[in-house]
This record gives C-alpha cells, sequence and structure tokens, in this order.
C-alpha cells in the first residue's frame, strides 16, 4: 500500500467470486481493509464475459446495514420475499434498507454483452438495525447531471454544491458521485469534515498529489484539508467518490449479517435457519 498523503492509501482490487460464482472486483471486505467505516463492502462487476456473471446471486438474506446497487451496463432483475421485483438497467439505482431483514436475489436479464456496476454496504446504526426495510429504486433519469469543461459529475446521493440528489441518507450522511474527467483535467472537491472518503478508479488513470492511481484501484482520503485534486491520465478517468460520517460503533459481521455482538450474529443466524428471520412484514417501497 502506498501512501499519497497524510494516512491515504491505494488499494488495488481483487477478484473474488461471489454470489454462485460470479466475478466481482473487492476493495473495501478485503484483509486489507475490512471495513471503512460506515463502508462495510464495494464491489465492482465488470466483464463482457457472460461466465463471469451469468449464474448471479440467488436468494440470500440481509440484515443490520443498507445497501446501494448502480447498474451503468447491462440489466439486472431484483426480486425479493416480499413480492416486489424490478429491472435494474443502464444508469438506475437501487437503494435498499435491509434493516431488520430482506431476502432477496439478484439476477443478470442478459445473456452476454458488458454488465458493469457497484454495489455499496452502507452500515446502519445500532439504534437502527432492526428497523422496517426499505426498497427504492431511481431511473438513469432521476439523477441529475453537473457539466463541466472538465468533467461531468452524476449525483447518486446527497448534494454536490447545489445540486441535489434523490436520495438523502440522514443516518451517516453519505455523498456518491460518478465523475468522468477529461484527458489531462482536473477534478478537485472539498470533502466533509470528519467523513472517511474514498475513489475508484473505473476507466483510465490519473494522479493525485503526483502519485499514479490506476486502473481498478480504490484511494482513502484522508486529508488534513479534506479537499482533493484528482487530475485525468491521457485517456481521461472515470471515477466514483464517495464519502459517509463514520458511526464508531462495535462491528460483528458474519456473511451477510452486520451487526454490534456476536449474539446478535447468533440470533440472524437462528432467525433465518428456523424461518423467522424476516420479524416484521411491514415493507417501505418507494418508487422514483
Amino acid at each position: 500500500m502506498d501512501a499519497i498523503m497524510n494516512s491515504s492509501r491505494i488499494i488495488p482490487a481483487v477478484a473474488v467470486p461471489e454470489g454462485a460464482g460470479v466475478t466481482v472486483y473487492r476493495t473495501i471486505g478485503t484483509p486489507v481493509l475490512r471495513d471503512y467505516d460506515p463502508f462495510l463492502l464495494l464491489d465492482h462487476i465488470s466483464s463482457n464475459n457472460p461466465d463471469d456473471y451469468s449464474a448471479g446471486f440467488p436468494a440470500h438474506p440481509h440484515r443490520g446495514f443498507t445497501t446501494f446497487t448502480y447498474i451503468i451496463n447491462g440489466h439486472m432483475a431484483h426480486q425479493d420475499n416480499m413480492g416486489n421485483s424490478g429491472d435494474l438497467g443502464p444508469g438506475t439505482a437501487q437503494w435498499m434498507k435491509a434493516a431488520s431483514g430482506v431476502i432477496h436475489s439478484e439476477m443478470p436479464k442478459q445473456e452476454n454483452g458488458l454488465l458493469r456496476g457497484f454495489q455499496l454496504w452502507i452500515n446502519l446504526p445500532a439504534a437502527n438495525k432492526m428497523d422496517h426495510p426499505e426498497y427504492q429504486e431511481y431511473s438513469a433519469e432521476a439523477f441529475p447531471v453537473v457539466e463541466n469543461p472538465d468533467y461531468t459529475l452524476k449525483v447518486l446521493i446527497g448534494r454536490f454544491a447545489d445540486t441535489q440528489a434523490p436520495i438523502v441518507d440522514n443516518l451517516t450522511e453519505v455523498t456518491y458521485f460518478d465523475v468522468q474527467v477529461k484527458p489531462g483535467k482536473g477534478f478537485q472537491h472539498h470533502l466533509p469534515i470528519d467523513n472517511n472518503s474514498l475513489l475508484y478508479v473505473f476507466e483510465g488513470d490519473g494522479k493525485l498529489n503526483e502519485q499514479i492511481v490506476p486502473l481498478h484501484s480504490l484511494v482513502t482520503l484522508n486529508t488534513d484539508d479534506h479537499s482533493f485534486n484528482f487530475i485525468a491520465g491521457k485517456k481521461g478517468a472515470r471515477l466514483i467518490v464517495i464519502s459517509g460520517k463514520p458511526i464508531h460503533e462495535p462491528i460483528a459481521r458474519y456473511g451477510p449479517f452486520v451487526m454490534n455482538t456476536r449474539e446478535q450474529i447468533d440470533q440472524a443466524m437462528q432467525d433465518f435457519q428456523t424461518n423467522n428471520f424476516v420479524r416484521d412484514r411491514a415493507w417501505i417501497k418507494r418508487d422514483h
């Protein structure tokens, strides 16, 4: 791991099998970076080979956190134990607060072609881990785009300058941007004080304070002045920039369960094994 500025690090993505055999590129949720409060996992899927994604993610449970799924290319079908279903296509996203418990599946709706996107796990405070689940899907047109001579930025969660995304996270104040930087141009951003922030390059490459940031690399942005300047390489660059307010609570995790104590994990496993996992049938769905 290379130092960039202060305690920031470059973390290369690691290819791992997930679901029924899908290849994902993981940065958060590995031995190198197990979590980055409030973020628990960041997976990037990107392949033209159906062998890498056709098996999909059959029905599986979640408890204790929120997932945000952003599809850039391709189609994924979502279905859950409450009877909800949806199609995530290019540019669309899903915000799913699993909280007390959700059983869902995510399966490709294509037999070939490029499938590309991200899934981010965001921890929930102890007081909200057993809240009612919530499920929201957003069309590509729902997300505002900021045009700049040097870059184009899509606001997915939170606010960028005067532009507000349709998704607001009041618990951990997450912001999430998709930024396309033109060749040789820069993207400057001031980070919220006391947040944990990161960027992940998924097209091209660039430099951060003269340090090269390769393709498929995550950078933790811990800076004294809470700002950074990313300069794209000769072919330009595309990156996601994410920031969130740390929760500062104990984390106990086992697979798809993230709680605060081992006893709570044991309870989640017992609930799932005895078909008592979904304790509250209240399910809030909002379409956008």
